[in-house]
């Protein structure tokens, strides 16, 4: 249905339209915050806080680097790979500034999955954490990488303590491993040099340039680049700071911006890349970076010095929290904003948060191909338990049934979305982007969802096989292809089951054509293979697998085993 069918249906304060031209490009947009919030702290990581102009500064070196000292020009594609250190934006916003477009890499991606990533995108540029270069070492030379730059975790905090945290990094804690990069060169050198160089703005960016490729999975297994240009990241960067404009019974702002937000979310993800690196910096917050979230123990020391007013996590993460104790002694006396994404958030959940830190929970919902937001609870009482709200401003949903027709307000279909948010396509996937994306710019989510008369969205389902672990994508088809690979398995089909505490994780079905293979040697295939959230944590060895006549395994038939 068209948007305007919501326009009287959001929170008070909330626009029902954004203008996604207000910036002429990413370059405009942090320029303009730079500016505007110079001496405000940015980002604070391992106890060390930056201001604004310390970023501006400190990415405008990287981007003078990049323009002086390497051949990179507007449009090559540079690839950042490391957890939510201070280096981070430094990176994203020197790259930015310099025109290239950002490859987000997982950090915790073996090196089959960093070799297919940086092949399909062609990344000539990769800026990795030291923790990971024995593993850029092996791929390395399979991909077009150029221009390797290695940072170690204190590397943007001052002396003394950026030696003592790099020191304990790697012979404390061991978590380097000895690898060989010829040519490879420090981010610190990086920075030197850019610092003697000049900037030169790349005029030549425009709002329909490409920004950031953002890697998800697909339905054949193979993981695609989510073409999301300037247009796109801005658009949503205004769809969310609207939402976020909400006013009370008496006409105040429930969210005032300029505030400390919690930022435990990987920044290479899309949901915290755009809350974090876009939206919260157009309004000047401060954003305290969590390196190691699975660390819970670590993640409440660091939170507890401050008097945080939002937090942005998911469903895993606040039950995690919440089973500890001294999680309480946090003060959360100015916490006024609580987002929830990248997974179904559980009703326990939510009311033990609120019942714990005094905040609601707003849960939202994207996707990687929607920069990602497409629809947010309103805060506080507004709140809609169950929905994941309404439309973010100037954004179209509609239901469709199987024949692609429209379906009527209350009854379930599959999810369409239309606007300036929704990505151009899948990189070098002129197929696979018709298969979800329209002439009219209509791209079917493969979620089954009910929107209301009230305008509310309810997601009820998925129709593709996807797994959503702790908010992570996983994909039957990559999992079953790389347990296809160890001898000793006939056949396999991995299916998603429900999780306490990841939401969902990945049970694997096995049809052994050696009767002594074991689970146990399965699984450490996977292991060897997969990221830590796509190896399946269930593993059944099986006589045969339910088909169908034409020998298509039933997903749904393994799934209520």
């Amino acid at each position: 249905m068209d948007a305007q069918f919501w326009n009287g249906k959001r929170a008070p304060g909330v626009p029902d339209t954004v203008d996604a031209s207000a910036y002429a490009s990413i370059i405009d947009l942090v320029e303009t915050c730079f500016e505007k919030y110079a001496d405000k702290p940015a980002f604070t990581g391992i106890g060390h806080t930056l201001c604004y102009r310390d970023i501006d500064r400190l990415s405008t070196q990287f981007a003078c680097y990049l323009q002086h000292q390497t051949d990179l020009r507007p449009g090559d594609r540079i690839a950042i790979q490391m957890p939510n250190l201070l280096q981070f934006p430094v990176a994203v916003y020197g790259a930015l500034k310099a025109g290239l477009v950002v490859v987000n890499t997982n950090p915790l991606y073996t090196a089959r999955e960093m070799r297919h990533q940086f092949v399909d995108s062609g990344a000539r540029a990769l800026v990795f954490l030291d923790v990971f270069g024995h593993l850029v070492e092996e791929v390395a030379s399979d991909t077009a990488l150029e221009y390797l730059i290695v940072t170690s975790a204190g590397d943007c905090l001052p002396a003394p303590r950026r030696q003592l945290v790099n020191l304990a990094a790697r012979y404390l804690k061991k978590m380097v491993r000895p690898f060989r990069l010829a040519g490879a060169v420090s981010l610190r050198k990086v920075l030197k040099q850019g610092g003697r160089q000049s900037y030169s703005r790349p005029d030549s960016i425009k709002l329909d340039d490409l920004a950031v490729l953002q890697y998800t999975g697909g339905t054949t297994g193979v993981s695609k680049g989510a073409m999301l240009t300037h247009r796109n990241l801005v658009a949503n960067m205004l769809q969310a700071r609207g939402h976020l404009s909400q006013t009370d019974a008496s006409g105040q702002l429930v969210h005032k911006p300029g505030q400390i937000i919690v930022a435990p979310l990987p920044l290479y993800h899309i949901y915290a890349f755009t809350v974090h690196l876009l939206v919260m910096m157009e309004e000047g917050s401060h954003n305290i970076l969590i390196a190691n979230p699975r660390d819970t123990a670590g993640f409440i020391k660091t939170i507890k010095p401050w008097r945080f007013t939002a937090f942005v996590g998911l469903n895993t993460l606040f039950a995690s929290l919440l089973n500890r104790p001294d999680f309480r002694d946090c003060d959360f006396s100015r916490l006024k904003l609580t987002l929830s994404g990248g997974t179904a958030l559980q009703a326990d959940t939510a009311a033990h948060w609120q019942r714990v830190t005094g905040s609601v929970v707003s849960e939202a919902y994207g996707l990687t191909e929607c920069s990602p937001a497409v629809a947010i609870n309103p805060l506080q009482d507004w709140v809609r338990p169950g929905t994941v709200g309404v439309p973010v401003p100037g954004t179209a949903l509609k239901t469709v049934d199987q024949q692609g027709q429209e379906t009527p307000p209350g009854e379930p279909g599959e999810l369409c979305v239309k606007g300036p948010q929704v990505m151009t396509g899948y990189w070098q996937s002129p197929q696979e982007t018709a298969e979800v994306l329209d002439a009219d710019g209509w791209f079917r989510t493969g979620d089954v969802a009910v929107i209301g008369e009230d305008g509310f969205v309810t997601v009820v389902d998925r129709i593709k096989d996807m797994v959503l672990v702790s908010g992570f994508n996983v994909y039957p088809n990559e999992v079953e292809t790389v347990v296809s690979t160890l001898e000793g398995v006939a056949h396999c089909a991995a299916v998603g089951v429900r999780d306490e505490k990841t939401g969902e994780s990945v049970k694997l079905f096995v049809v052994p054509s050696d009767k002594n293979l074991t689970a146990e040697e399965v699984r450490a295939h996977c292991q060897r293979q997969l990221t830590a959230y796509k190896v399946p944590r269930y593993i059944e060895l099986r006589d045969e697998l339910p088909m169908t006549p034409v020998g298509k395994v039933l997903r749904r038939a393994l799934r209520e085993a």
